[in-house]
């Protein structure tokens, strides 16, 4: 292959609710979606992965534990106060917040990998809608490929290969 790719496909692996298949060119990679599978609607707390077409904006690494990615995609250091709002009623619902922050929210810097590389998704971002997702990112996953709460997940390796070949135009598909 040569150059980025325009599209990726992500689709719901037969017999699994939460397990998907992201293909990228030739190479198809393991991944995990929502604890409520793929759906048309995505709804703060529902652990739906909404079905829609997207683009990759911009990634955070963890700098004590990994070298930025080698990516057209925009990544930035991640700091110990980053975290990202998930309370529909505040102003800075889905968006990154300094901590300590009052209201719900995620914090960025975790104990475990989840977020060593995580890449913010073009979903509910702008405009916002309150209570339409939050925090919808592709990461690093658990081991067995356990759900998350609506994100995509894949193993780090995988992830980081994947980077390789996205730009901020590659079209991220997400349908059954």
């Amino acid at each position: 292959m040569a150059g980025f790719l325009s599209t990726i496909t992500i689709r719901q692996k037969p017999g699994y609710n939460s397990k998907g298949l992201l293909t990228f060119g030739n190479q198809t990679l393991s991944c995990a979606l929502g604890r409520s599978g793929m759906g048309p609607i995505k709804l703060e707390g529902n652990g739906v992965t909404p079905i829609l077409t997207t683009r990759m904006l911009y990634g955070f690494y963890r700098p004590d534990r990994e070298k930025r990615p080698l990516s057209a995609i925009p990544f930035y250091p991640m700091q110990t106060d980053m975290g990202w709002c998930d309370e529909a009623e505040h102003r800075c619902y889905n968006r990154l917040v300094s901590l300590p922050f009052a209201s719900s929210h995620e914090t960025m810097w975790r104990e475990d990998p989840l977020y060593d590389l995580v890449i913010v998704l073009d979903i509910n971002i702008a405009p916002r809608a309150k209570r339409r997702g939050s925090a919808i990112f592709m990461h690093v996953a658990r081991e067995g490929y356990t759900p998350t709460e609506g994100c995509i997940a894949l193993k780090k390796g995988g992830l980081r290969r994947l980077l390789g070949w996205m730009s901020p135009e590659t079209r991220i598909d997400i349908a059954r």
